[in-house]
């Protein structure tokens, strides 16, 4: 293995081709999230036309997967370019925006605890800003199913939240097929049925309320995302732990590795 060696000091090849094998990894996903998103958007027509991203009035789950894959090339190619040339203004990036964003998902973890009641409306508010946009976005309305269908739930705290999507709105002036109804993915399926039955929604509010339960979920997503927390805690937070262990290691590399070219670098205009 290769190593500056000066009288004093000396760069680590085991911390900087360490920090090297962290960031790969990073910089691989990166590309990954991105192509998928950038393919993605290629499928709905956003790339041929942005003005599309401004027309959805909801939750784009793209966006997400785009950002993330950004911030985790760029911290990649940091973090690799910055170990293989010991730049240190690189692995100064890399480390102090992995300290940064360790810092906000600690904040925004002890803010959500200590504001549950906050936290609860925003993310109500959100849910039913999404079901007005059921229809627009493929992706968001993918992701809503997955959500009613995992959690065995329909619309935020009631199915009569799907009032407030056009298509599924029980007003008279309305013409959609799916009027007073509510998506498949809110339906009790039958497990011994091979073939999804799309309508099974159909006119289901126009049922008493009483015998919605024969058909449909009735409890809203946010409460039942309220009664999976509790019984799924540990792993919530071994999943925090294991992220803020990974950063925390990236941030340790990082540091050694700067302290050692300095101490080079000291060393040798000494």
């Amino acid at each position: 293995m290769h190593y500056y060696r000066y009288s004093s000091a000396e760069v680590s090849c085991w911390y900087k081709y360490l920090l090297f094998s962290y960031n790969i990894i990073f910089w691989l996903a990166g590309v990954a999230f991105l192509g998928a998103g950038l393919w993605a958007w290629s499928e709905k027509g956003v790339l041929s036309d942005i003005s599309k991203m401004t027309r959805l009035h909801g939750f784009d789950p793209v966006v997400l997967i785009v950002f993330v894959g950004g911030v985790m090339f760029i911290l990649g190619f940091a973090g690799c370019v910055g170990a293989l040339r010991e730049n240190i203004c690189l692995l100064k990036f890399f480390c102090g925006t992995i300290v940064l964003i360790f810092v906000l998902e600690l904040a925004a973890a002890v803010l959500a605890f200590l504001f549950q009641d906050w936290v609860r409306d925003r993310v109500e508010t959100f849910f039913k800003n999404n079901i007005k946009s059921y229809r627009d976005d493929i992706d968001l309305q993918n992701l809503i199913d997955s959500l009613q269908k995992m959690n065995n739930c329909c619309g935020a705290q009631e199915p009569n939240d799907w009032n407030l999507n056009i298509y599924f709105n029980c007003s008279s002036t309305s013409k959609s097929r799916e009027r007073c109804g509510v998506p498949f993915s809110c339906c009790i399926q039958d497990p011994a049925q091979k073939v999804v039955n799309t309508q099974c929604g159909y006119d289901v509010r126009n049922l008493p309320v009483s015998a919605w339960g024969e058909r449909i979920y009735t409890r809203g997503c946010i409460p039942a995302l309220e009664a999976w927390l509790p019984r799924n805690i540990y792993i919530v937070a071994g999943i925090f732990v294991a992220i803020s262990l990974l950063q925390i290691f990236g941030i340790f590399l990082a540091r050694t590795l700067i302290c050692d070219i300095e101490a080079v670098k000291a060393g040798y205009h000494f």
